[in-house]
Parts: C-alpha cells; structure tokens; sequence
C-alpha cells in the first residue's frame, strides 16, 4: 500500500474517515456520515474493509467523549448496514 505524505492526506475530503484527525479549523465539506469521529480524521468508512477495520479499532481511539462515541458508533452501524457488514451482537 502506497503511503500518503502530508499534503496529500490533507487534501482527502474528511468525509472519507471515520476517525477524522484533529484540526483547529472546521472542515469544510465534511459529511459526518462518512465519519465514526468527525473531529479526528481517521478510519475511512468507504466500503466494507473500512468499516471492519473502523470496527476493530473502535475502543482504541483516545480524545473522545461519551456522547461522540456513541455518535460514532451509530455511523459505523449505519456504513455496516450500507456496504454489507453484519456486526455481532456484542459490537
């Protein structure tokens, strides 16, 4: 897998991650759809793998709160009923 520098990762829309990085600025164009946490930029939630993988990461994401965990977790259930994926009860 190609690694993205810097400035090319910057310029993915936010509405491509589940786990958006932190910024200081808003983001603009972001659909919060496409995010667990929009406010982090990371986990892309674009296709199946993604949101397995946003899943499987989900309990190691720092720097949330209760109320954007939740949030998050409502988005990854909606993109698993999108693209496919069943989650096991205990998700």
């Amino acid at each position: 897998m190609a690694k993205l520098t810097k400035p090319v990762r910057d310029r993915i829309s936010a509405s491509k991650f589940a786990f958006p990085k932190q910024r200081k600025e808003p983001l603009e164009n972001a659909s919060a759809t496409k995010f667990a946490f929009p406010k982090q930029r990371k986990e892309p939630l674009e296709n199946a793998s993604h949101v397995r993988n946003a899943v499987a990461r989900f309990h190691q994401v720092k720097d949330v709160t209760e109320a954007e965990r939740r949030a998050a977790w409502k988005r990854i259930q909606s993109a698993a009923k999108r693209y496919g994926v069943e989650l096991e009860a205990s998700d």
